[in-house]
């Protein structure tokens, strides 16, 4: 089998998101339009969606509904998989609530904590753990993707129960850069760089807005 770049696959999920706003307004959509949509050039959604073995009309572009059905075959599981997330603070709490019923083949099965306050409950209808149990937990509930909403310093001990236990996809929120096998796909989800990175740039422009102020104000 072909193995699909992680980049493409992150834009089917972009369309796959797309498409479902439109779905209920009309039937057929322009790969133009997907692009505009997808901040993307209308040949790169072309190229991606060849992947898919679907191809749209001249005339009519793509079914909306046809397309949808192509991409989530691809992207979807056909079976249930499960999902554990270790740390059940703010953030992990705001995770799980985001994720219930939002992809019914995506469920989260387990969480895990230090806290003997948290564990051995339900947390937001998800059954949480001893982190300490975690090997056993993930192997017998089949789990094969982890999410790492710990401090920084507890980030690399987590994966590593993770990889252990046979999890093959991780994401990671914690600020520290993961070490894992070839085979395990991490996925780095950082806000605080990501705020950062915007901050600079709303700067920026507001720093140029200035700039063609003043030019304007001194003709």
């Amino acid at each position: 089998m072909k193995t699909v770049p992680h980049r493409t696959v992150g834009r089917f999920t972009l369309y796959w998101h797309i498409l479902k706003d439109l779905e209920q307004e009309q039937t057929h959509v322009y790969s133009h339009f997907l692009a505009s949509k997808a901040r993307l050039t209308a040949a790169q959604v072309r190229r991606d969606l060849m992947v898919l073995g679907y191809s749209g009309t001249p005339a009519r572009g793509y079914d909306v509904r046809k397309l949808l059905d192509h991409i989530e075959a691809f992207l979807f599981p056909s079976t249930e998989q499960r999902i554990a997330i270790a740390g059940v603070g703010n953030i992990g709490r705001a995770l799980l609530k985001f994720f219930a019923g939002r992809q019914p083949m995506l469920r989260i099965a387990a969480s895990f904590e230090v806290n003997p306050e948290k564990y051995d409950r339900m947390v937001l209808g998800c059954p949480c753990y001893s982190i300490d149990n975690a090997g056993s937990v993930i192997r017998e509930l089949g789990i094969t993707v982890g999410i790492i909403a710990v401090p920084d310093k507890e980030a690399q001990f987590v994966a590593n129960l993770f990889v252990a236990a046979g999890i093959k996809g991780i994401i990671n929120f914690a600020r520290t850069p993961l070490q894992a096998p070839p085979d395990v796909y991490v996925e780095d989800i950082d806000l605080a760089r990501s705020m950062d990175k915007v901050a600079y740039f709303a700067r920026q422009s507001l720093k140029s807005d200035s700039m063609m102020i003043s030019k304007e104000s001194h003709k």
